[in-house]
This record gives structure tokens, sequence and C-alpha cells, in this order.
């Protein structure tokens, strides 16, 4: 009887213990465990040091790995891994280890998956969240499936490798340091990248291809080769002291990269180490707002010397803009180093300081330079406005940035400039009275003549033996045979008196044999000379994207284009669709993207005569029922000019619309300053089309809307040539980041001040 109330006492203990953890799985996780953003419940390692759940973030909540807040708090770094690498997903969303064996994560905003371990098939019978901080996937015989320390976001913890094949990646924090990488390249050394090609630190040269990283418990950064052995480290200044808990290594959003100690008396994360000491020396540091500097107090801040702003968050840009009226001037920045940002190459001459300035200011294309002055004479030339940098003292280097005259700058123009030697030899020799040239510049045109009159003979005997009418209307020679002028009442037999009508003026028909069409009526006050040579144009491009033009008509007051039918869809009617809207993912947008742009960089420079479409759009994009692109149209809207290049920039801008209709969905098409003000503010999920689901690739997603921007200039000289585009979209070329599509330009306040040029060192 005195024992009897004890064991009931401890059954209460353990049931009430049962009932506390039954909010979290420990250490074991069992098949169909979940956590979401609204439970606010979470998995936690067997020691306490490790929980996984969703934690707040600016723009939505991101599930992750964190250290316990028990052990460390809330306020200190405590996200070691992100799901997805940096996903952030909306309020209902929740974290799952399926019954399949596969964690998932749900975006409640998309309705769709966002992010998978894709471990379905993998036989996964549990998942564990180690001591160590590392959470894994187990099938029956306990062996690791999947593991998240294989898929690093920004942290490395202690025993967690980091090989060649994988990658660190800094938070988020804007649009330039979200670029930021540490990588172990093919030599075996560490490198600390901006962007895939810039390198800003490297760790010691190797013999060793075969390495791999690792954070030693003790507080080292090592590299192992095959057989374990180290062949470089780094150490915190706490190395090797007991008394640390916690140590992590971590790449920051400001690029440099670090080892922290958890230091519990001061209850706060401490460096002892970090790859970069002089955070100027950092890429990109400062971005677009300026130059690199230290103040009084030694912390890095940043600074726009170029023009007079008091808010600390402008884009910092060289005033110069490719082309002045009324000349430019050069300005000197002494103890600076300047390097373009967006595209960060540059040209290295070996120059004097004096030559360094006027190499630049000669060159209309060149915007800044900077010579070293550290004795080995060079002079790097920029050819962007996106210039960054740092500023001391210490700096040996002294800069010269250009300025125009002009008091309203005018906007660049793509002609590329003549070499500065060639330049100065045409002005030299301008003024002077050259009898040769007068005879050669004679002999020139007499030439030119002949030459010119017997093209025009050969071009009309080509034309005469070439196009001989074949049944009383189809041409041969260089068209296809196919390809016919049609009389108007074979027009009206075609499409049975017009009384199928599928579009405005479009109307669907039947030639004789048997092949479906489209007639499409025509402004009939063309000309008919301009008309017909369209035609025979068109007739002769062929490109798997085009609907192939199947003949025309051009008799007086009747203007028709006969096109191939096809059972196609207007991109604009799949985008209305919500079934079909739903097959359209972030994939299939961007390959309709590059076929599109393939079909229109064929029709400007793939053919042998330029072709500008003239009215691209949603409606004259198809897709069939494997979505595949087939554009109509083509150039119908320009027959009413010149047959030439005057209309690519119009193209251009069309294509803009399309990818941003693409990206956005039909709510964003016509909302470009709006677009732009989200994308500055790198709030890309008020962008993206929630319809397509998730796989949107966020690289990719900042490359098309940059270019998108480009493409949709105000001022058409800025816009890039469609063959420019598809490089981008193929990744084979950079991109800058755009100005404000929509703005327009507006002339310098006069009562700014200009910078001195008194202050120059040549």
């Amino acid at each position: 009887m005195i024992l009897r109330g004890r064991p009931f006492f401890l059954l209460w203990i353990c049931l009430g213990l049962g009932f506390l953890f039954s909010r979290v799985a420990v250490s074991q996780i069992q098949l169909g465990s979940r956590i979401s953003v609204g439970e606010n419940n979470y998995w936690v390692s067997s020691n306490g040091d490790f929980t996984v759940k969703f934690y707040n973030r600016s723009n939505g909540h991101s599930a992750g790995i964190h250290f316990n807040s028990l052990s460390v708090p809330p306020s200190g770094q405590t996200v070691v891994w992100i799901a997805g690498g940096d996903l952030t997903v909306g309020e209902g969303s929740y974290f799952e280890l399926t019954k399949k064996g596969e964690l998932v994560l749900f975006d409640s905003l998309v309705g769709a998956i966002a992010w998978t371990s894709q471990s379905a098939n993998s036989s996964v019978t549990s998942a564990v969240l180690r001591d160590n901080g590392n959470l894994v996937l187990l099938n029956r015989q306990n062996d690791i499936v999947w593991q998240s320390f294989d898929t690093p976001s920004d942290t490395l913890l202690p025993g967690q490798n980091l090989s060649s094949s994988q990658t660190l990646r800094a938070a988020s924090g804007n649009s330039v340091s979200s670029y930021y990488s540490l990588r172990l390249n093919k030599l075996g050394q560490l490198q600390l990248k901006w962007e895939s090609d810039i390198v800003y630190w490297t760790s010691g040269s190797h013999s060793e291809s075969f390495l791999r990283a690792v954070l030693s418990p003790d507080g080292a950064l090592q590299l192992l080769d095959q057989n374990s052995k180290s062949v470089w480290s780094v150490y915190g200044d706490d190395h090797n002291e007991s008394d640390v808990k916690y140590r992590i290594l971590r790449l920051d959003v400001d690029g440099n990269l670090r080892l922290y100690s958890w230091i519990e008396a001061a209850r706060s994360w401490r460096s002892g180490w970090h790859a970069v000491s002089d955070q100027c020396n950092v890429f990109a540091t400062c971005g677009l707002n300026g130059l690199c500097l230290y103040n009084s107090s030694g912390s890095a801040v940043c600074k726009c010397p170029f023009t007079l702003t008091s808010d600390v968050n402008a884009k910092c840009l060289v005033p110069y803009q490719h082309n002045c009226r009324s000349g430019s001037s050069m300005f000197a920045y002494n103890h600076t180093f300047l390097y373009g940002v967006y595209p960060p190459n540059e040209t290295i001459v070996h120059s004097s300081l004096l030559q360094c300035k006027n190499l630049c200011q000669e060159n209309p294309l060149c915007t800044a330079s900077t010579f070293t002055n550290d004795g080995s004479g060079q002079c790097r030339l920029k050819q962007t406005r996106y210039i960054s940098g740092y500023l001391d003292d210490s700096v040996s280097s002294t800069s010269f940035v250009k300025r125009c005259s002009d008091p309203l700058a005018v906007l660049p123009v793509s002609p590329k400039p003549p070499p500065p030697s060639a330049k100065n030899s045409q002005q030299k020799q301008s003024h002077k009275f050259c009898i040769p040239c007068l005879i050669g510049a004679t002999g020139g045109t007499i030439g030119t003549f002949l030459i010119f009159q017997i093209g025009v003979a050969i071009w009309f005997y080509f034309i005469r033996n070439s196009f001989r009418p074949k049944a009383a209307s189809a041409y041969s020679g260089p068209l296809p045979k196919s390809f016919s002028m049609f009389p108007y009442l074979e027009i009206r037999e075609i499409a049975e008196d017009f009384k199928h009508q599928v579009g405005p003026m479009t109307f669907k028909g039947m030639l004789h044999n048997k092949l479906p069409v489209v007639v499409i009526a025509l402004n009939a006050t063309l000309e008919e000379r301009k008309f017909r040579s369209a035609a025979l144009v068109l007739g002769s491009i062929h490109h798997k994207n085009l609907v192939k033009l199947e003949g025309y008509c051009c008799e007086s007051g009747h203007r028709y284009m006969v096109y191939e039918f096809s059972k196609t869809k207007t991109l604009l009617k799949c985008l209305e669709d919500p079934k079909m809207c739903t097959r359209l993912t972030w994939r299939k947008r961007m390959n309709i993207c590059i076929s599109v742009a393939k079909t229109i960089s064929y029709l400007h420079s793939g053919c042998r005569e330029f072709v500008s479409h003239g009215n691209l759009n949603c409606e004259t994009v198809l897709l069939d029922d494997c979505l595949e692109v087939k554009v109509i149209e083509y150039g119908l809207g320009c027959l009413e000019a010149s047959i030439d290049g005057g209309c690519a920039e119009m193209d251009v801008r069309d294509f803009g619309k399309i990818v941003l209709t693409l990206i956005g969905g039909l709510e964003h098409q016509d909302s470009v300053e709006c677009t732009y003000k989200h994308w500055s503010e790198s709030q890309f999920d008020r962008i993206v089309d929630k319809r397509m689901g998730s796989g949107v690739d966020t690289d990719e997603l900042e490359r098309s809307l940059r270019l998108t921007f480009w493409c949709l200039q105000v001022d058409e000289r800025m816009r890039p040539s469609m063959g420019e585009v598809l490089n981008v979209l193929e990744s084979a070329l950079g991109v800058d980041s755009p100005p404000p599509p929509f703005a327009a330009r507006t002339p310098q306040p006069k009562e700014l001040e200009e910078p001195s040029e008194s202050n120059s060192a040549a």
C-alpha cells in the first residue's frame, strides 16, 4: 500500500511527457510526419541542439534546420540549412515526409510542391535529424538515401564536406549578393566567386584535384585529399578551445567567408577568421551604389563620387552615356580603383597615366579607366556605366570617369566607333587636298557604276528565266514549287466565299489538293509592286517554327496571303485556358521564349533578305498540342514600310512583351512599370504567374527579366538585337542590369555643380 501511489504518479508523468512531445518527432521522424507554418510545430535532434521548422522572412516563410532556440537565441545566426536553397512559401504551407519516403515543401501560394528531395523511389522508411545537424533519410538497412549535408545552403557545420559538385551560395539580400558562391575548382582550390567567372579570393595552390573541404570540430577549415590528409588549412582565433560548443562556416550576404564560434558567456557569435581581410576587396560589395571605403569607425560604407545625391540607396551610374553632342571631359579620382559590374569584363592595355586617360577620352564606348600606378603600367578600360570599386589612401591607382559636356546627355547608339588611331588619322588628313585620293575615288565610282549596270542586267536575266508562269499562276525557280499566285476568283473558291471566319479578316479554306489553309485579307490599297516583292521574299522562307506561306493574291483591289493551316491555339488562348495553362510550366515557357527568339532572329539575319515580323504578339504565336511554337503573319505588319532593318527594334519590343506575359501571366502583360518596381525590390513572388507551379529557376528568372526590360526600353537604340536576345536566353551571353524602361530622360539640374577638372592627375 505504501508503494501503490508511486507507480501511478510516474505513469502520469510519462503520459504528460508523451503529450508534451507529441508535437515534435524526437530523433526518429516517421513517414507521414508534417510540420506547417500555421501550427508552428517542429522536429528536433535527440540532443536538442537542432530543429527543423519554419521561420519568418521578409517575403514569406522558409523551412530549414536551425540551432534550437534553447541553445542559441533566435537573434543569433540560427539557420544552417534551407529547403530549396532560398525558397520562400506562403502562410498555409507545410514540410512533410510523405508515405513514399520523400521530403516535400508545399507552397500554399501556388498550390503546388515547391521543392522535393526526389527520393520517392528509394525505399525510405524513416528520417532522422542527427545530433550534428544533418537531416538524413534512411532505408530498411539504415543506409543513408539522402542527406541535407549533400545539399548545403550558405553554411557548413562541423564534419560536413564540400565537394567539387557542391556549392555554398550566400543568402539573397539583394540582386547582387545572391550571386556570391564558394566552390572547389578543378585544381582543388577553394574559390569565392561573383556570378560565374569573377574570382575574388582563392585558397592556396595544390597539385591534387580530388579534394574536399571540411570544417573540423576544433575550428579549422581544411582541404583533404583522397586519403583524408590535410593539404591546406586555416584556423579560427579560438582553435582547439574546448569551451566552444558550436562552430559554423558561413558565406555571408556581403560575400565574405567567415568562421564563427558561439560564445556562451556573451551569448553571441564571434568571427574568428574571414577569407577576405579587406571587405572592400570583395567584388561588388557596393554593387550599383558606389565605391567602398571605410568611415572613421572602421566600417565599410558605400559612396558615389560620380553624382551628387544624398540617397545612399540610389544607383551610382557614370554620367556618360556613350554619345555626347558637345564632347566629353575626363575627371580624375585619386587613390581609386574602379571595375565594371554589369558586365564585369574590361580591356587591359599597357600605357602611361596620361595615355590611360586619353585612350578612354578618344573611345566613344569607354566610360571610365583605371591606371594601376604600381609599376605594371596597366590601364583598365571599361565600357559600362555600372561602375563599382574601392577608395582608400593606401590605393595607388588613379581612375578617370567620363562625363558629357552636354546639358542633356544623348542616349547611347549602336554603331561601333573606329579605332582611336584611325580616328586621329582621319582628323589630321581631313583638311588636306589629296590628288591620288581624288583619282582613286573617280576610278572607284566608275568601276562601281559598271558593276552596278552588269548586276542589273544579270538580275533581269535571272528574273525572266526564273519566274516563268506555271499553270497560269504558279512560280518555280528560287521559290518552292507549291508557292502560287492565286487569282481573286480562286481565292473566293478556296475560302468558300469567306464563310468560315476564324479571326479578324482571317478565313479558313481548302486548296484543290485538300490541304487546309488560312486566308488573310490585307489592306487593298497596298502598292502592287511592294506587295508582290514582299510576297516573293516571304514565300522563299523556311523555318520549322514559321507557318508556311502557300501563296498570295494581288489583283486590282484585292490583297490576300494564304498560309498552311495547323491545329493550334494562340498563346493568348493557352494562357486564358485554365487546363492548358497548367501545362505551361516554367521550363515550357522558357522554351517558348527561346523558340520565338530563334524564329525572329532567323527572320532578321538568317534569311537572304531582312524580314521584320511587324505584328508579334500573343495572338500571332501559336502552340500545337505538344506546345511547340508556330509563328504566323510574319512580314505582314511591315508591308507599308520598306523591307529593311528599320522595323527590327519594334520586333524586339514586342518580343519583350511576350516574355513579360509568359513570366507574369496576362495580368502582368501591360504593367511594365509595376513589374520593374517588384524586380528592383527582389519581390519575385509578385511577378511570377502563380499558375505555373514550382520549378522556377531564380537565376534564369533574373536573367529573363533583365533582358525583358532592355527589350522594352523607350529609346529603341538601347534595345538589343534579336541575336543578342537569343544568346542571353541560351546563357551564352550575360546581360546588364537595365535602367527603368519606361523613364524619360531629363536634363541635369543646372544648380548641381560638376566635379572640378582641376584635380586631374594628368
